[in-house]
């Protein structure tokens, strides 16, 4: 009797079991082609398996800047480029990284955060002050005195001292908020060389200066990005342009000082010599490819001295870090993806965000994923948005419907910004509540230029001389070991704790 029951139940469990699958068979709707692509869908979430092994490796991808508004625009922009359909695009990320969460990014002090905090709340754990670098809660802006009792230690520092390999790539300057976040502590996120210092100080070291002589285990095995000047002298040329110098005024030469650190080690400042280094005979690599900022994705061709992509100086980082058999942190940032939205320059925010993805891209196809988290996430958003209704495969770029006021609008625009500016004349009819005299800004009719020009700078609302950071969530997305532990609406500083509890570091939760 109790074998009949348990087979009378193995059958109504198996039946219930196809029971679904053969009710959706029969819906009308079975073999549309959007049905059929959710239910592979649903079959991969339900394959999916967390994997809770020890990571060898973490990789953090920054998109500094880069709203959710930001992706969606970008993985249209990149499959319209492509000749596909930029709707059903998915970038990089999108596909190879099942987990994703959203990040509440507000700081200690702030609504809206700069990328000085949000970077420090990635790499040490905590939310800290808008402008302040590897600090906590109780820093006072720009106040030196406060800075020493106020430091915090970052997951590279952590790194190093357990004996693994370290690396910081971004676009922007390796001595601006993100980057630095990696190893600097500064009241100032501006100190980023002497003469940025406030006058009579002594007992902070401006973060050029941390960065070559950071105490970390032997340093950074890897250091690409921009920002020359910071380590050169005022009398110093600089390489790629003769009548630029450096900024320093201090005397100290940052990069000598660096290359005598190292004997094993390779500072390059072009594409040329970057290709040219040896992994097998270089342990450590300086690159500084601009005075400032490096070149945006658009504009990097042009470039005198070349410069490389951020995919290729993700996968040269890897090759180095991966020589240490204990395993690597590496920190990539898309840094120049914020710089474009400050201006109200869609298309270079946009090119900047496609060459990220096409770096997380290399990165996966780099290292082993199943012994690696790889994180990627945006330290805050952009007052940036998709707008009106433009029909399916409109050019993103382009124009996405006509107003109230009879002219043409884009799909893309912002909330404030350069973009802003306008004409002014008298009103035909004097708003309510306006003198009958008052002048009545006029905004352009974009229908009448080429909105997907590369330099077009897209139409703001609120005069603004740069485009401001907006307040709203950003999404991380990950793979590899722990990653299934981002999911739903996490405060920013969780990303560093999931890091280290991945790789085993001090400070993880158990």
């Amino acid at each position: 009797m109790i074998k009949l029951a348990r087979t009378l139940v193995s059958t109504v469990s198996a039946l219930a079991l196809v029971a679904p699958a053969l009710a959706q068979s029969a819906l009308p709707q079975a073999t549309d082609s959007y049905f059929m692509s959710a239910q592979e869908s649903l079959a991969a979430l339900i394959a999916q398996q967390p994997n809770t092994g020890k990571a060898k490796n973490v990789i953090l991808f920054v998109g500094d800047g880069m709203s959710i508004p930001t992706i969606t625009a970008a993985r249209i922009f990149e499959g319209q480029e492509r000749g596909v359909d930029g709707e059903s695009n998915s970038l990089s990320f999108e596909k190879l990284l099942p987990y994703v969460a959203l990040s509440k990014t507000y700081t200690h002090d702030s609504q809206v955060a700069d990328s000085a905090p949000t970077a420090t709340a990635m790499t040490t754990g905590v939310k800290s002050v808008n402008g302040t670098i590897g600090v906590n809660q109780s820093v006072v802006l720009e106040d030196c005195s406060t800075q020493a009792k106020a430091t915090v230690t970052s997951i590279f520092e952590q790194a190093e001292a357990a004996g693994l390999a370290t690396g910081v790539v971004s676009t922007a300057r390796i001595t601006h908020a993100t980057p630095a976040a990696t190893y600097a502590h500064s009241a100032g996120r501006d100190w980023e060389n002497d003469t940025n210092l406030p006058e009579g100080t002594t007992e902070c070291a401006d973060i050029a200066s941390q960065l070559v002589n950071w105490p970390a285990g032997d340093g950074f095995e890897v250091i690409l990005g921009g920002g020359r000047a910071n380590f050169m002298t005022a009398e110093t040329a600089d390489p790629e342009y003769p009548e630029k110098t450096g900024s320093r005024k201090d005397g100290h030469d940052l990069v000598a000082e660096w290359q005598a650190k190292y004997n094993d080690g390779a500072y390059v400042w072009n594409k040329e010599q970057f290709d040219a280094v040896d992994i097998a005979t270089t342990k450590h690599l300086f690159g500084l490819f601009e005075g400032s900022h490096m070149q945006y994705e658009a504009d990097r061709a042009k470039d005198a001295g070349g410069e490389p992509s951020l995919a290729e100086m993700t996968v040269k980082s890897i090759e180095m870090l991966s020589q240490n058999e204990n395993g690597f942190v590496l920190m990539v940032e898309g840094g120049r993806i914020d710089h474009a939205h400050h201006a109200g320059n869609a298309a270079r925010a946009l090119m900047d965000t496609v060459a990220l993805s096409e770096a997380v891209q290399a990165a996966y196809d780099a290292v082993n994923p199943e012994e690696t988290l790889i994180v990627v996430t945006a330290d805050h958003s952009h007052v940036f948005s998709i707008a009106g209704y433009p029909v399916r495969g409109n050019p993103i770029l382009g124009i996405g419907g006509t107003a109230d006021d009879g002219k043409a609008y884009t799909t893309l625009g912002y909330m404030n910004g350069p973009g802003a500016a306008v004409y002014e004349g008298e009103a035909p009819v004097a708003p309510e509540g306006a003198e009958a005299d008052a002048p009545l800004t006029i905004r352009a009719d974009p229908a009448g230029v080429d909105t997907t020009d590369l330099d077009y700078l897209q139409q703001a609302l609120v005069p603004l001389g740069s485009e401001s950071h907006a307040g709203d969530d950003v999404a991380i997305f990950a793979q590899g070991p722990w990653a299934h532990l981002f999911h739903g609406v996490v405060e920013q500083n969780v990303i560093y704790h999931v890091m280290a509890k991945a790789i085993g570091l001090d400070g993880a939760a158990k």
